[in-house]
């Protein structure tokens, strides 16, 4: 199991890509986290080059593709994402998926990086990292969900599964994975007050960074 990382020595901007869907909520909940310097809006190569860490946000995937296709964009995301840390919420975490299933017909371009395929309710869910019991949940907010529905790699590291009863999906289903620096998941933590899940991205990153000096 991944360790909350613990090195609070330097301060990083964190950019949301701001092409379509909640990227708003995003910002404001890292605002909050003392590590982070700024958190800004990301809608072109200027601002990407910019930010130390990245968050794609939930929305349409197929929208967000096609502007970042448009913008010039999807090929130095691509990039951005092999060598920084980026977090991908819900169509986030589509785009992160190196292969998607039962996408729109015609498909739709992927950042790719997450050794993952992936295949609307809301359950609160256990993140060991994050949560301290069986009673401290996460509430997770889930919009016309994608779910992982293969790790195909050991690489990846489980963080989070589904916890409700429901004839529709699978209680076991895989909602939130981490890869090195890398982080996805198939809810809305910006949809929420809990900050929790932005701040052990920070420290992921800054770990990360650090190691890389």
């Amino acid at each position: 199991l991944a360790t909350v990382p613990t090195n609070n020595e330097k301060s990083i901007c964190v950019g949301v890509l701001a092409l379509q869907g909640a990227f708003l909520e995003h910002i404001h909940l890292l605002q909050r986290i003392p590590q982070v310097s700024r958190a800004v809006p990301v809608r072109n190569i200027e601002q990407l080059n910019s930010v130390d860490a990245l968050i794609i946000p939930g929305g349409e995937s197929t929208a967000i593709a096609l502007v970042a296709e448009r913008s010039g964009l999807i090929e130095p995301l691509r990039e951005f994402v092999r060598s920084k840390p980026t977090w991908g919420t819900c169509a986030g975490m589509i785009l992160l998926a190196n292969k998607a299933n039962k996408t729109k017909k015609g498909g739709q371009s992927l950042i790719g990086g997450l050794d993952i395929t992936i295949n609307s309710f809301e359950s609160a869910i256990q993140i060991k990292q994050i949560t301290t019991s069986s009673n401290d949940l996460f509430p997770a907010v889930f919009i016309r969900a994608p779910i992982i529905s293969s790790i195909n790699s050991p690489d990846v590291e489980v963080l989070a599964r589904l916890q409700c009863n429901s004839e529709e999906i699978d209680v076991s289903a895989i909602v939130a994975v981490k890869q090195g620096h890398l982080l996805a998941t198939a809810f809305h933590p910006e949809l929420t007050n809990d900050d929790r899940l932005h701040g052990f991205f920070v420290n992921v990153a800054i770990d990360f960074l650090n190691e890389k000096k």
